[in-house]
């Protein structure tokens, strides 16, 4: 979030507007329990020795085996060989079960790198296994770019495309859409070429899959001349933000805002295109800053709401706190080091902002709540298992702090979402089954059939993959 690169509120809590506070209220909000229980358990019932967890920690798992092949070979003869349960693991960052297994977990890190340009054609293959900051940079120093890329910048391109991750524009489709081909080792061992002329269906399910085809090695892409972006950060009431948020959705390349519950303002975020030399550069920065100082007035000030943002609208910056350009990669993109439970639905663009307004109005009638909520647009697709695949959508995510509770994701802002027909991120908390999403989804059965058929035995699922793809689960 580039506004944390202001620390104004970060003397907030220390600045005198805790200094005469009555006691008795306060004392009673600063002993409420926002911890969330822990350990998760594991999801596996290997006693084998070996541990995996998610990023977040949402995820663990004791899998009878990890396995890191360096060649497409050697994976292709383990798959082929092996029997038991495989699932394919990138970066870890997402917040589903996607990963754990009983099984063997194939960690794809030497699949990594640029294998090949075409400047001409304006396409690269990529090894799946790289990170997107990495892949970015290495067609950059190439004189290509890619089309959009999402606001972090360690999930890898298998893990990316398989979850449809996405990034903001009106005009600009996820990640995945800009697929041209792939190379996959399918679960009964063969490599395979997919792209649309050769064998279409494939290729649109493979596309977003969810690691439940088969391990994906390699990927086309259709990229553009690199570019560079400016981008601008300003800090606005609430109100005001959201009154105007789909005409700047319509006015820029990229925007999106952050909306700061139980606040009275809010973070937006203008990107467009430029040429020339990079100014201002953003700099590295910590979110930190920014979530620490919400969580301090939250703890602080959230027994008395009026006095907490009087404290917002004095110690917070307003107005522009950053005009910055460089290269589009590095404005688009960051490494996210504060961690957080996230759940993320996709609602229909004529239904967005009624779905917007009234999560906004459910985040702020808590006082508990300060982590700040993404909004986005992304453009259509065809992709089967695509969010986007019947049109442009607005993607909000609801975040909290790793350690505090989500309980709210799934009791109070789902059925939101899913009242408004949003569709959920793959790879974010979400409670769908397949009974939901088969009626979400109008090529879902299409695709459960085309997997059934490639994976007969179910070598690919795990459970929370079972309760996506199978019925009876």
């Amino acid at each position: 979030m580039p506004i944390s690169r202001r620390t104004v509120l970060k003397t907030a809590v220390g600045a005198g507007v805790v200094a005469a506070i009555p006691a008795v209220p306060y004392a009673k909000w600063v002993a409420t329990d926002r911890i969330r229980p822990d350990p998760i358990p594991s999801n596996s019932s290997s006693d084998s020795g070996l541990h995996w967890s998610n990023w977040s920690g949402t995820e663990r798992a004791n899998p009878k085996a990890i396995s890191v092949p360096e060649s497409e070979a050697r994976l292709a003869e383990f798959i082929g060989s092996s029997t038991g349960q495989i699932r394919p693991v990138g970066s870890g960052h997402s917040f589903t079960g996607l990963v754990p297994s009983d099984g063997t977990i194939v960690d794809l890190s030497r699949f990594s790198g640029l294998i090949e340009t075409d400047k001409e054609a304006k396409t690269a293959r990529i090894w799946a296994g790289t990170r997107l900051r990495q892949g970015a940079r290495q067609m950059a120093d190439e004189g290509l770019g890619m089309m959009n890329l999402p606001d972090i910048d360690v999930q890898t391109f298998a893990g990316s495309f398989a979850t449809a991750t996405h990034g903001t524009g009106a005009s600009l489709t996820a990640l995945h859409d800009h697929v041209i081909g792939m190379r996959m080792i399918t679960p009964s061992g063969d490599i395979v070429d997919i792209d649309r002329e050769t064998n279409p269906e494939l290729f649109q399910a493979a596309k977003v899959s969810l690691g439940s085809l088969g391990v994906i090695t390699s990927y086309d892409l259709q990229l553009r001349d690199t570019y560079s972006l400016n981008r601008r950060v300003e800090i606005r009431g609430t109100e005001d933000i959201l009154d105007s948020a789909q005409d700047q959705f319509e006015s820029h390349r990229h925007f999106e805002f952050y909306f700061v519950p139980n606040s009275p303002l809010s973070a937006e975020i203008m990107l467009n295109e430029y040429e020339g030399e990079a100014f201002s550069p953003a700099v590295s920065e910590d979110d930190d800053e920014l979530l620490v100082a919400l969580e301090g007035l939250r703890n602080h000030l959230g027994w008395a709401p009026w006095l907490r943002k009087v404290a917002v609208q004095t110690f917070f910056p307003t107005g522009e706190i950053e005009n910055s350009g460089d290269e589009y990669w590095r404005m688009l993109t960051s490494s996210r080091p504060s961690k957080f439970h996230e759940i993320e639905y996709h609602i229909p663009l004529e239904e967005g902002f009624k779905a917007l307004r009234e999560i906004v109005d459910l985040m702020n009638s808590n006082p508990n709540n300060y982590f700040p909520m993404e909004v986005r647009r992304t453009a259509g697709d065809d992709a089967w298992l695509s969010p986007f695949n019947d049109g442009p959508r607005i993607s909000i995510a609801v975040h909290a702090a790793h350690n505090e509770r989500y309980d709210h994701f799934f009791a109070e802002v789902e059925p939101i979402f899913r009242r408004y027909g949003g569709r959920p991120h793959w790879g974010k908390l979400h409670s769908l089954t397949y009974a939901e999403l088969s009626e979400l989804y109008p090529r879902f059965s299409d695709f459960v059939e085309l997997r059934e058929q490639m994976d007969p035995t179910g070598r690919m699922l795990n459970t929370h993959l079972s309760t996506l793809f199978q019925p009876s689960v």
